[in-house]
């Protein structure tokens, strides 16, 4: 069983045709067929069965290709190992992050570092809460930013990097927005606007308004930290982010407040698989994030 093969079954399996996959690997549509056919001899077993003109997975050969992602990615990791040990300043990074802190704190870590590293690329991947630490898991990308930091996984190691205060952000033409602070049961009456159903914020808000006692009435929901804000300063209604979503600015038209009753917080940390060693390059990056941030702390 060769590397090659392996690389050839996956293409065909993804694409389920032949000749498209041998474009996308430059190579003849003969030579992958051969191959896939030299592998499915040498496992004894059928993977592919004929679908007009495409082909579809056997049900041991989608098995089957589980195994062969893990065998690829494996060596693909291995040889970074070996080429980062040779040239640990000039390896490739892949990092995750949720949309929360995409506009400040990623940028202020990637540029600090950049700095220092100049040669080292990145490979960034934006994505929901549940889906970095599942690519974590899988070994899909190998750092990500988290907040909160997960605790209690198994598979996970967190090192928290900081905690910040939940606020809440009115309208500007709210009652209330002339106020210091707020009892977040000052907001029970209130429609708010919310991330979706599954989105570590959503669960945030939540948490937050059960524990002051009400449960929030939804009257809109977004996606990204833009379209949440956007529809709190066309009136919409309110809700709750964190502080560095804020950026030292507060949007037009709305109105930042803190909340006193109930303390609203969470940590942001940066996550990797646990029991697994980084690559050098992100092994220098793991570590330059944590000293970026205790450095940062002394200062405050």
């Amino acid at each position: 069983m060769e590397l090659r093969q392996l690389r050839y079954f996956i293409e065909v399996a993804e694409r389920e045709h032949v000749s498209e996959a041998a474009l996308h690997l430059h190579v003849a549509q003969s030579a992958i067929s051969k191959q896939i056919s030299n592998l499915e001899g040498e496992l004894g077993v059928t993977l592919f069965e004929r679908d007009g003109r495409n082909v579809k997975l056997t049900q041991i050969g989608r098995e089957f290709l589980k195994h062969a992602k893990i065998v690829i990615r494996s060596a693909e990791d291995a040889k970074k190992q070996i080429d980062e040990y040779l040239a640990p300043d000039r390896g490739t990074i892949k990092i995750g992050f949720p949309t929360s802190l995409s506009n400040h704190l990623l940028p202020s870590v990637i540029s600090a570092f950049k700095e220092e590293y100049p040669n080292i690329a990145f490979q960034l991947r934006q994505g929901s809460y549940k889906f970095l630490i599942e690519a974590i898991k899988k070994g899909d990308i190998h750092v990500a930013f988290l907040g909160p930091a997960p605790k209690d996984d198994p598979d996970i190691e967190s090192s928290i990097l900081f905690a910040e205060y939940i606020s809440a952000l009115l309208p500007q033409t709210h009652a209330l927005s002339n106020k210091k602070s707020l009892h977040l049961t000052d907001l029970k009456n209130d429609e708010f606007v919310s991330f979706p159903r599954g989105f570590v914020l959503e669960k945030i808000i939540m948490d937050a308004c059960k524990q002051a006692g009400f449960v929030p009435k939804i009257s809109s929901e977004g996606e990204d930290l833009d379209a949440i804000k956007g529809l709190v300063a066309a009136g919409i209604g309110v809700t709750l982010l964190p502080e560095s979503t804020f950026q030292e600015l507060t949007p037009r038209m709305t109105v930042k407040i803190p909340i006193d009753i109930p303390e609203i917080r969470r940590t942001v940390g940066v996550i990797k698989q646990k029991n697994k060693n980084l690559a050098p390059s992100e092994k220098v990056f793991y570590d330059f994030v944590i000293d970026f941030f205790s450095r940062l702390q002394q200062f405050q």
